[in-house]
């Protein structure tokens, strides 16, 4: 998936083929809007079955082949589960080790962080296995597959 951060031709062909390619994907809306021959802005919605919607939105840049930020959002129903996002903590130690990537669950949700060592823009894995299917048991465990398998950045 590291090749969808190469052009934003690139990038449109991983996207608009994304629910081809991965059954567990019920619908997609998410959409690439262009900001220039360099940068593209990707927001939109994976909706799952059990009623998960992964909420995306990522500011791609393509000439340092990087996602310059992003947020996913998780919903089950209508009510939001948690999310992740890169802002900075930088007083808040207990986030250091994943810094600025971190996880905001309940209770709390909005002061509630934890470090997200399950995202990484820095590098792909190729020896971590591939993510987990979606496991109708465990909601957490599916939609940590889900951002690791559907975000450009992996």
């Amino acid at each position: 998936m590291r090749e969808a951060l190469k052009s934003v031709a690139s990038c449109e062909s991983f996207i608009y083929s994304i629910k081809d390619r991965y059954p567990e994907i019920a619908t997609s809306t998410l959409v690439i809007v262009r900001r220039g021959p360099h940068r593209c802005q990707l927001q939109g919605k994976l909706h799952f079955d059990r009623n998960i919607v992964l909420r995306v939105y990522e500011r791609v840049d393509f000439v340092q082949e990087k996602i310059a930020y992003y947020s996913y959002e998780v919903y089950q129903e209508a009510s939001l589960i948690y999310w992740y996002d890169p802002q900075p903590h930088p007083t808040d130690q207990t986030l250091a080790s994943t810094h600025p990537h971190h996880k905001h669950m309940h209770p709390n949700i909005k002061h509630h962080r934890i470090p997200a060592p399950e995202l990484s823009f820095d590098q792909h894995k190729p020896d971590e296995p591939e993510p987990k299917k979606i496991n109708t048991e465990k909601t957490e465990q599916t939609e940590r597959a889900m951002i690791g398998k559907f975000s450009l950045a992996f």
